[in-house]
């Protein structure tokens, strides 16, 4: 048999996380959200420069959660954006097939570490 006993309670826990939503509430998202559409722009492969230039972000808040969205508004006429088309390859009209470049990973890749590492710093105040 297996008998577990526990002392205390769990207010450093509950303040700890208290925090880490706190940041969240804050609009320090704002600046995340301007260097991934930068990062994001300086990384899309360009010919006429039009998907570099479409990115956007929006900041969604929920009671359980805080998401930072990005979006590329440069669509194909079928409605498809050109941004996901670069990342993951795609069919062409004769039968060919255009291979994909992951840049949209690598280019997010230092501004979520770079939030990370803030929140976490912010936290451990």
């Amino acid at each position: 048999m297996i008998t577990i006993h526990q002392k205390g309670n769990f207010e450093k826990l509950d303040s700890f996380f208290e925090r880490c939503l706190e940041l969240f509430k804050m609009g320090e998202l704002d600046k995340y959200g301007e260097r991934g559409v930068k990062a994001l722009a300086d990384a899309t492969p360009k010919d006429t420069g039009l998907t570099a230039d479409s990115w956007s972000y929006e900041i969604v808040r929920t009671e359980n959660y805080t998401s930072i969205i990005f979006n590329n508004s440069n669509l194909t006429k079928m409605g498809v954006p050109v941004a996901i088309l670069l990342q993951t390859g795609h069919g062409t009209g004769n039968g060919g097939y255009v291979q994909g470049i992951d840049y949209i990973n690598p280019a997010l890749k230092p501004v979520f570490q770079q939030m990370a590492d803030e929140a976490w710093r912010e936290v451990n105040k």
